[in-house]
């Protein structure tokens, strides 16, 4: 019972790019925790470390809350996961922020993983009932302008999988809830530019999330790494006139998490239950077996652009790329956003440019609204 709930964990982290050509790739639990929540940067190449604010900035980079326009707002957010694949996967995320001064702003976000119905068979094939494994994660973050430039976040964690929830069939189960707390520390930066056509912005962005205790489904008898993440992104907004804007963004990012050795897992199967949190964080940057070539193959990048008409239509595109050998995600994005009054309806969708890859045609809608705005309304 146990090995087939934990197959459940390597069929979803397959699914999100763990489809290495070479057996080596980097694995993690709770992988959904790595999937772009909102459409707007769905529709862009899965980008957001250093673009324009807005109110999904809590997966991408809370310190940007600081800088919006508004006092308040709140997102909805909904993907089917892998329909090419299975009809009953989905994302469901929640959002949002309030600036309780100039400077200073707090933001949370709710994020909700359902992999629907699973039949968990014995070693023999035989069914042994259904589970409805759920991952979840409920975070808030505390922003400060530092100058008027520069701003700095810090966010908390607690995350929940239960990959046997729900279980219907006979018998006893070995398999228990995984918990784990994490952080998150962002800064963005974000500096005004006189170009010939009106006013551009110049930004970047830092955010390393998930820096959190690794997570057991057996009592820590074994335990594994979460998604830690660094994400490093600069984006430029120009002005084409007095109503078009046109942005062009990139990202890199990395797991900060140890790359599997096989020698050393032959050795001793237990080596990476024994490595702590920090000790991984830090070996991620060196211990490739293939050395500094295969660390250069864990780099995932993504670039995008957005065109926006009098701050109410929008217009995305975007590409991601990772290694073949390090998960071989390759995939174009296209998007579009309409903003009217108080709400902002965005989409995007993936159009995968690798054979067989289940993200393609995965398509996500967000739906914003502007608190602040919607309070002087009914006024």
């Amino acid at each position: 019972m146990k090995k087939n709930l934990l197959t459940l964990t390597v069929l979803l982290s397959f699914s999100l790019g763990v489809m290495a050509i070479e057996p080596n790739p980097i694995s993690t639990v709770v992988p959904s925790l790595s999937i772009a929540p909102d459409a707007r940067a769905g529709g862009m190449g899965d980008i957001g470390a250093a673009t324009s604010p807005d109110v999904n900035s809590q997966y991408w980079n809370p310190a940007k809350y600081v800088f919006m326009e508004s006092q308040a707002g709140v997102s909805l957010s909904y993907t089917p996961w892998l329909r090419s694949l299975v009809p009953d996967i989905d994302l469901a995320y929640v959002s949002g922020y309030y600036k309780f001064s100039d400077r200073q702003a707090l933001s949370a976000s709710l994020r909700y993983f359902s992999l629907g119905d699973i039949t968990l068979m014995d070693q023999l094939g035989y069914p042994q009932g259904t589970a409805h494994p759920l991952e979840m994660a409920v975070d808030a973050a505390y922003s400060q302008m530092l100058s008027e430039t520069f701003s700095a976040s810090v966010a908390l964690r607690f995350i929940y999988s239960d990959l046997n929830n729900g279980y219907n069939g006979a018998g006893g189960s070995e398999m228990y809830p995984g918990m784990s707390v994490a952080a998150d520390v962002a800064g963005y930066y974000r500096k005004p530019i006189d170009v010939s056509t009106g006013e551009g912005i110049l930004s970047f962005g830092l955010n390393i999330s998930n820096l959190g205790s690794k997570i057991s489904y057996d009592k820590n008898v074994t335990n594994s790494f979460i998604p830690t993440n660094m994400r490093l992104g600069g984006s430029f907004d120009y002005p084409i006139d007095d109503f078009q804007r046109i942005s062009f963004s990139a990202d890199v990012n990395k797991l900060l998490v140890p790359t599997p050795d096989p020698e050393k897992l032959n050795d001793n199967p237990d080596y990476y239950n024994n490595v702590s949190m920090l000790s991984g964080l830090f070996q991620s940057f060196s211990d490739a077996p293939g050395g500094a070539k295969e660390e250069l193959q864990e780099i995932m990048w993504s670039v995008g652009a957005e065109y926006a008409y009098n701050k109410q239509f929008f217009v995305r595109a975007g590409y991601f790329n990772e290694n073949e050998y390090k998960g071989n995600r390759k995939y174009f994005t296209a998007g579009a956003g309409f903003k009217l009054n108080v709400f902002q309806l965005d989409a995007g969708y993936v159009i995968s440019t690798s054979q067989s890859n289940p993200l393609d045609q995965t398509l996500r809608f967000s739906l914003s609204f502007d608190l602040f705005g919607l309070k002087n309304l009914v006024r």
